[in-house]
């Protein structure tokens, strides 16, 4: 019986030394900041994501002050009011262009006209030699566009 107690206990103090040599194996407690702006590590691809990202708030907030500005604009260009002066202006400017026609056309003895329209100075001149019409328009800024209407062939 002495021998059966002996091989019961020498199992158990094998399995005890080998769990508590397998606890003891540990390597040594290093403590590491996750963040790159403390341990250096990634740090450029940290603040390259900061920028990036202050980058996008800008540009939405930008666009987002386009867009404000452009739908105010609309909403005051599609007011009644703005729309009854945008009629009258243009049946203004019809009126005077049928005007100018009329006495670039005429027969009347007029052989040239000028009027100014909004700093751009129009010009025309009829040559009775050649049967033409020249119109020359001076814009502000010193630009110029000329048209020659043919007087001949106009008939209707």
């Amino acid at each position: 019986m002495r021998n059966n107690i002996t091989f019961r206990v020498v199992p158990l103090i094998g399995l005890l030394i080998v769990t508590l040599t397998a606890n003891s194996v540990a390597s040594e407690l290093v403590h590491e900041f996750k963040n790159p702006s403390f341990s250096g590590q990634g740090y450029s691809n940290h603040v390259l994501s900061i920028e990036q990202l202050q980058f996008q708030r800008k540009k939405e907030a930008q666009e987002k002050a386009e867009a404000d500005a452009a739908k105010a604009k609309r909403e005051a260009e599609s007011t009644t009011l703005a729309k009854f002066l945008n009629n009258v202006e243009s049946r203004i400017y019809a009126q005077l262009s049928k005007q100018l026609v009329d006495n670039m056309f005429t027969d009347d003895g007029d052989t040239s006209g000028t009027a100014e329209i909004e700093g751009a100075t129009i010009y025309w001149v009829k040559d009775t030699t050649s049967d033409t019409i020249t119109v020359t328009i001076t814009n502000e800024d010193g630009t110029t566009t000329e048209i020659v209407v043919p007087l001949s062939g106009f008939g209707f």
